[in-house]
This record gives structure tokens, sequence and C-alpha cells, in this order.
């Protein structure tokens, strides 16, 4: 009986500010990162992490010169600690959603240059449909925009999947698929009946998910089946900045073919070997079934899931 008193005295005198200040600080890797991200002292900082261990009497962070990582109560407590911050910051935009006409807000987090019609159209639609709620749509890497809905602070998120969690649900938006193009000051540029051996040793710029392990491992296959130089002169998680690259002639890269045709029309890009077998990659519709979603996310989200449904996956297919 003592241990379940102690318990419910924890969970109705635990303060939220120092699970805000823990959960920045597990995000930022540091106590000095932290502090800038919450505008306090460094010393405050530490003093609520002290705070904080000795209410739950556990360790939650190893700290040593160059070392900081979670303990195991540190991990349990930043994934329970993300759901309430998404909870609590919801708060507002559920009570503004309690009248009949929708007021809500949507957060879309999305990957870089995500060029579908079904999405346009399923934003106009919503828009018609409910002009007072509003939408704002962040740019991210994909596995940042994922972390958004897990954590709740996105309504949903359209971008790449490696790993799939149980604690989300998916849904493929599109298809499209990747080659490998060059600037116009490439030796390369301009050069047809190329063979895919001409492409060994040059150098090449990728995305920071073209990784074995990443979301764009199938790219990655790519580069290594032409041989490409193994050292990557740079690197993006923008679309825009991976075609800067190529476009500035710091080598080989890759991109997608629909989205690149007005480029390689106005001779910015040029078509590199191979011509066939080129990567698929899927991009999906990420959201978090657990979150106590406002009325216009609900609706936005129907409004785009049933677009999916409706439309065969051949005409979200893009070459």
């Amino acid at each position: 009986m003592a241990a379940n008193s102690d318990l419910e005295r924890l969970a109705r005198e635990l303060d939220w500010n120092l699970l805000r200040t823990f959960v920045t600080l597990a995000e930022a890797g540091s106590v000095t990162a932290a502090a800038d991200r919450l505008r306090l002292k460094q010393p405050t900082v530490s003093s609520a992490l002290k705070r904080l261990e000795a209410r739950l009497g556990r360790k939650l962070i190893d700290r040593s010169p160059g070392h900081f990582h979670l303990t195991d109560a540190g991990n349990l407590l930043y994934r329970e600690a993300i759901d309430i911050q998404g909870a609590i910051l919801r708060l507002g935009t559920l009570m503004r959603d309690v009248a009949e006409e929708v007021r809500g807000h949507v957060r879309i987090a999305v990957a870089s240059h995500v060029l579908s019609p079904v999405f346009n159209d399923a934003l106009s639609a919503f828009h018609t449909a409910h002009p007072a709620a509003t939408i704002s749509i962040d740019v991210a890497a994909s596995k940042f925009a994922i972390a958004e809905v897990v954590a709740r602070r996105a309504s949903l998120a359209i971008c790449l999947v490696h790993e799939r969690s149980p604690r989300l649900e998916y849904r493929r938006l599109y298809r499209e698929f990747f080659g490998l193009f060059c600037g116009p000051t490439h030796p390369l540029f301009g050069r047809s009946n190329l063979a895919i051996a001409e492409l060994a040793g040059h150098s090449s710029v990728s995305f920071v998910t073209d990784q074995m392990d990443d979301a764009l491992r199938p790219v990655a296959l790519l580069r290594a089946r032409a041989g490409l130089d193994k050292q990557v002169v740079g690197t993006s998680a923008n679309l825009e900045e991976v075609r800067r690259m190529i476009i500035a002639g710091l080598g080989i890269g890759p991109l997608p073919i629909h989205v690149v045709k007005r480029d390689i029309e106005d001779g910015l890009l040029w078509r590199l070997p191979p011509y066939e077998d080129v990567p698929e990659i899927d991009v999906n519709v990420v959201w978090n079934p657990s979150a106590r979603n406002n009325r216009a996310e609900e609706l936005l989200l129907a409004e785009l899931l049933e677009r999916i449904e409706r439309i065969p996956m051949a005409d979200r297919t893009y070459y």
C-alpha cells in the first residue's frame, strides 16, 4: 500500500517543467545545447535534471566528459514524456476546435520536394470545405518527420520509411523512380549511349539517407552499381540542395526522374545510365493513431486517405 501511495503522490506532484527540460536535454544530447534551446543557464538545466532524478529515485542520464547517453530509466521516461508533451501542446488546439465551424490547425511534416497531385488536390479540397482551418507544412529529413509524428508534434508526415513502427499507421501515397544525373560542366554531360562502366570512379553527391541502412538503400545500391567514387563529395537532406550540387558540377547524383524533367529540358541536368531497372522509392503518409487529433486533422487525413483508396496505384506511380 505504501508503494502505491508513493506512486500516486509522484503522479500528482511531478513538475511538468522538469519533464519538459528532460525531454529537451535528451533530444539535444548535452546540457549546453539544451540550455541554448531553453534559453536557460547551464547550471539551471543541470539542477533540473538532478531534482528530477532525486524525485524519481533513478539515474536518467549517464554523463561524463565526452559521454552522454540515456539510461534504461531515462529512455522509458523520455518515451512517456514526449507523449505527455504532445498532449499538452495540443490542448489549446483542441479547445479552439470546440465549435461547429472547423477552426483547428494541421501541422504536416514532409520530406523535401514532395511532388504529388493527390496531396495537392486533398489540400485544395480541404481548404475549400474548411476555410477557417489553418495548415503549416514543415520540411524535414524523413526520420525527423516521423519523429515529429511519434511525439505528436505533427498531425501527419509525408516521407520515406525505412523501418515501420507498430505505434504508427502508414499508407503509400505515391511511387517514384530514381536515376543518376550530372550537370552542364561535367565531362559526361551531353554524351549519349553511355555504358554504366563509364561512370566508374567519378565523384558523387547524394542524400544523407542514401545509406545501406536507411530509407534510400536502393539508391545507395545504384551508386555502388555505377562504381562511383565511395567518397561522397556533398550531401544534404534537401532535394533542392542535392540538385544544386549536381548542377554546380560537384559530381554525379541521384534524383527522382519525374521531378527533374523540366531541368533536363532546360539543359541543366543530363540523365546518365542505367536507363532501366532503376530504384523505385515509395513516399508514404504516416500518422499516429493514438494521437488525440482535432477535427481539422481528422478531416484532412480522411480526405487524403480517401483519395489514396480511390485512385489506382498506377495513377500514383511517377516515372
